[in-house]
């Protein structure tokens, strides 16, 4: 593993080895007006969300590294301390992509870039009509944390207005996750799809708390077939099979591998663990438990 000290790094490779590590980031659609009251949109995937009470979601246009300039999305929000942070979604990526185009100060890239501009209820930037989800937000301080190139402005704004598209919602008004087909930005020109197979369930432990990881048998814990992935599923468990349970699926569902790798305990635990690993791969964690603990079952 190489490891590097950020001051010995030029800004460009800095910046290289941060986005593209720090990824996929979701993209703020950031629409603006100036002192003039003229449009701006520019995307920023140097965003998110930071809390729900208040609603705050804080996101970035840094000063160039190349030479040291700010952008015009930092002067509007300084001017006039509004801004809507509209979500991009594929069908939307290759405009938004065009309205990041480093046009001269008063271009609208609403015009430019082919977007629908539509009146906000409690701000004074334009929607975007074709992002699904619209975030009509208050500035409340600009932080400027430094005065050279690549250096963060972080605009943290409160949420005043959400609007959604009915068509990206589910049965319970939700908001769906397979029919809003989001991107994220990643490093250099690549960005990241959340649609599809890319999308994937995951319960969160929350309130309740697994058995963990160490409370499985150290050759299960030190396994050369089990993956880490493996390990999470196992010790999120909230309870390990009792013994009585174990030696049962021994006989009943194990005897076969024991018997083939009879006085052969290395290729046993090499069988057993690779039984564990399938059967996680289907999600049945408590059989993989009794499959790892009957190798020292009696």
């Amino acid at each position: 593993m190489k490891s590097f000290d950020p001051a010995s790094l030029s800004i460009p490779e800095l910046h290289s080895y941060l986005v593209g590590a720090v990824g996929p980031r979701p993209v703020a659609f950031a629409s603006t007006i100036d002192a003039n009251g003229r449009p701006n949109l520019s995307p920023f995937s140097f965003f998110n969300v930071f809390g729900a009470n208040p609603p705050l979601m804080i996101f970035s246009p840094a000063r160039r590294g190349r030479d040291n300039t700010t952008k015009h999305s930092y002067h509007n929000v300084k001017a006039v301390p509004e801004v809507v942070i509209n979500v991009v979604t594929y069908s939307m990526v290759h405009q938004t992509s065009l309205a990041s185009t480093e046009f001269a100060e008063g271009v609208n890239e609403f015009v430019k870039a082919g977007f629908t501009p539509i009146a906000s209820e409690k701000v004074k930037p334009f929607r975007v009509k074709e992002s699904p989800v619209q975030f009509e937000c208050v500035v409340d301080q600009v932080i400027e944390t430094g005065t050279g190139g690549g250096a963060g402005n972080l605009v943290i704004c409160e949420v005043v207005m959400i609007h959604v598209n009915e068509d990206v919602l589910d049965a319970n008004g939700k908001i769906d996750q397979r029919k809003i087909d989001l991107v994220g930005r990643m490093g250099g020109h690549f960005y990241a799809r959340a649609h599809g197979d890319a999308l994937f369930e995951l319960a969160q432990p929350n309130t309740s708390i697994g058995v963990g990881v160490d409370n499985l048998p150290p050759e299960a814990r030190n396994s050369h077939i089990l993956t880490g992935n493996d390990l999470g599923k196992l010790g999120v468990s909230l309870t390990i099979p009792d013994e009585t349970a174990v030696n049962e699926y021994k006989l009943t569902e194990l005897s076969d591998t024991f018997i083939a790798h009879k006085d052969q305990p290395s290729t046993l635990l090499a069988a057993l663990h690779q039984h564990a690993h399938d059967l996680l791969a289907q999600d049945r964690v408590e059989e993989a438990w009794m499959t790892l603990l009957a190798f020292n079952a009696r």
